[in-house]
């Protein structure tokens, strides 16, 4: 049985490292300011720190605390409130890319996970044109 992406990344506090690095970068960088923007607009940064992670977990093949607490992990459920331009999504993942390079996250394993985010953060794009 091979190892899950939480399990190579090196568990949940690496995850956990991961998630609070990101929304440092969130809040911090220009091309964030329209993420935080549409959390205020919901629950807030805290919350969806402590969310993101939640999912995450059971994203990467951890335990599912994310699903535990609300009975599903449909991520366009999750999001079907939010007006996600492609700009958003592309800046997302921009801020996803910086913080796995910061903390030295390499390998096949995250190349997968890069690849998986991406066609996550499209499917959410609801506002504008996608392409």
């Amino acid at each position: 049985m091979s190892a899950s992406v939480l399990d190579q990344i090196g568990g949940e506090e690496a995850l956990r490292e991961l998630v609070e690095h990101f929304y440092d970068l969130v809040e911090s960088l220009p091309e964030g300011q329209n993420i935080v923007r549409l959390h205020m607009e919901g629950h807030g940064i805290a919350h969806t720190r402590m969310e993101q992670f939640n999912f995450m977990c059971g994203f990467m093949g951890g335990r599912q605390y994310y699903m535990e607490k609300h009975r599903h992990m449909n991520v366009k459920e999750i999001h079907a409130h939010v007006p996600i331009r492609l700009q958003d999504a592309q800046d997302w993942l921009s801020i996803m890319e910086r913080a796995l390079t910061d903390l030295d996250h390499t390998g096949a394993h995250i190349d997968r996970l890069r690849a998986t985010l991406r066609r996550v953060a499209l499917i959410l794009v609801n506002e504008g044109e996608v392409t």
